[in-house]
């Protein structure tokens, strides 16, 4: 294995260890979504996956 490779990956594993915290924390404290949120959210992605499907189909 090529040091640079070996160096990459110490670096992902130490980056990840550092932000694991925050990030967890963070998730404890963000607010929760309501179901309006959430349709807010769902709507717009269902249009999106349809207008895909629509596309795949027609080629």
């Amino acid at each position: 294995m090529d040091w640079m490779k070996i160096l990459s990956a110490v670096a992902l594993i130490a980056m990840i260890i550092y932000l694991y915290p925050r990030a967890k924390a963070m998730a404890a404290n963000s607010p929760k979504g309501s179901m309006q949120d959430w349709m807010g959210y769902i709507v717009p992605m269902a249009a999106v996956i349809l207008f895909i499907i629509l596309l795949i189909s027609l080629v």
